[in-house]
């Protein structure tokens, strides 16, 4: 890139998310050109808003099972692979979407137990108290409706009612529009983790919000758990 245009860029970017950000994410971009850092915030979900509770027509809302999952999975579009499928079903993670007619509109996933994130030999265990968001979809024709954040609101109702606290999940420090976003919807940030890889080794440091919650990042405490394609946190498609 030009100087010219990377200046331009970086003017573009104090303008939209302030100087102190900015400044976050080129430190952390230009770290990952020698490892591999990232600062993962933690966030939890425990308040239904009412804001969230009601699904405009035509949407459908429901816990999609396996049969319809892997009919669904046929149709690339929806992001659904056959490998995923049958290592998410096998933990036992459930998928709380939205059907307009025959039509995938939107979905989450929902993990009780570890799972793996981005790095991919890294997992968030969500301990006994919280259900782990990720994997969240919106098929682009559908976006707008706020179908996210009314699964998310539908779907912690439903995990409220069977004991747990609320749901948890995570956004990288520099993905500015996700953390705004999910601010919206009601979730609230509680800690980071900093996760560094150097020389195949993972190092990983988490706040105590992370402890407190009783929930953490780090790596698999038995073995890898593969879970493909279950890589995409709190982030939306």
């Amino acid at each position: 890139m030009k100087a010219g245009a990377a200046l331009e860029r970086i003017r573009k970017s104090v303008t939209t998310i302030g100087l102190a950000s900015t400044l976050h994410d080129l430190a952390l971009k230009a770290a990952n050109k020698v490892v591999v850092l990232k600062i993962l915030k933690g966030m939890t979900a425990e308040r239904v808003d009412p804001k969230y509770i009601t699904c405009p027509e035509p949407y459908r809302p429901m816990f999609l099972g396996e049969k319809r999952l892997r009919e669904l999975g046929r149709d690339p579009a929806n992001g659904l692979p056959e490998g995923f499928l049958n290592e998410a079903l096998a933990e036992g993670d459930e998928c709380y979407g939205f059907l307009a007619g025959e039509i995938l509109a939107a979905y989450g996933w929902y993990s009780r137990r570890p799972t793996p994130i981005d790095p991919p030999d890294l997992v968030l265990d969500p301990g006994n108290r919280y259900v782990y968001m990720y994997k969240g979809f919106t098929h682009p024709a559908h976006r707008g409706k706020r179908l996210h954040a009314i699964g998310m609101t539908l779907a912690l109702q439903h995990y409220q009612r069977r004991g747990y606290r609320g749901l948890i999940s995570y956004v990288e420090s520099n993905n500015f529009s996700s953390l705004n976003s999910v601010r919206r919807m009601g979730y609230e940030i509680f800690g980071s983790v900093w996760a560094l890889r150097v020389f195949g080794i993972h190092l990983t440091h988490a706040g105590a919000g992370w402890k407190q919650h009783g929930a953490r990042i780090g790596p698999a405490e038995r073995g890898p758990v593969p879970r493909a394609g279950a890589l995409a946190g709190a982030a939306r498609r």
